[in-house]
């Protein structure tokens, strides 16, 4: 059995104001859930950090082998229209987040999709509801709010008006985020690294 409902992902419409997005609740199938979180990674900070680098459990680890497969990856070219052959993949996970979180943002350009996995089974704060913003400026002009809910999906089209954001909040916030990333950006980006650091270099060289 799949960990994830397709028919719900295929009977939900693709939003297109402001800008392309999904919301599925329970996109997690529900009867996974309590071996999900029994099998989350055990992380102590706030901080993002890479799937790849984490100790889980079993059930968390099947979750993370689904989004890793071609279905997973069609289903979502096919949704939004995009074609992410070649794409690879940026996987994180987090516990926690601080009241400085949540500042709007669109999402660097090297990111083509951003999938958003939440698994908190309540949510009764006004912070920490991810909005699907209109505008850069205003968390209050807001197209939909997205509380953090068990087994919920959001997933968006990253572009310049990707404006997304929250409420602050301090405390306990499953999440797993996924992005499909543009490899030819991330090789434009590593070069110019490169050059940076070679200039900074003859320049400590001319010092």
């Amino acid at each position: 059995m799949s960990v994830f409902d397709w028919e719900a992902f295929e009977a939900t419409p693709l939003v297109r104001d402001p800008y392309d997005h999904i919301v599925v609740p329970g996109f997690v199938r529900r009867e996974l859930l309590a071996s999900i979180a029994r099998d989350y990674p055990p992380l102590e900070d706030t901080g993002s950090h890479p799937i790849s680098q984490v100790q889980s459990g079993p059930a968390f680890e099947a979750f993370v082998k689904e989004t890793q497969t071609a279905e997973f990856r069609e289903q979502f070219a096919r949704k939004f229209g995009v074609d992410l052959t070649g794409h690879g993949q940026m996987a994180t996970v987090r516990e926690y987040i601080e009241s400085v979180d949540g500042a709007i943002h669109t999402d660097s350009k090297t990111k083509v999709l951003t999938l958003l996995f939440y698994f908190n089974p309540e949510w009764p704060h006004e912070g920490g509801r991810l909005r699907i913003l209109r505008s850069g400026t205003d968390l209050e002009d807001y197209a939909y709010e997205v509380p953090p809910l068990d087994g919920t999906l959001l997933a968006f089209r990253r572009s310049e008006r990707s404006f997304h954001g929250h409420k602050p909040h301090s405390g306990h916030r499953r999440m797993v985020q996924i992005h499909f990333v543009d490899p030819k950006r991330i090789e434009h980006n590593e070069r110019k690294r490169r050059t940076l650091r070679w200039r900074m270099k003859k320049l400590l060289k001319l010092g």
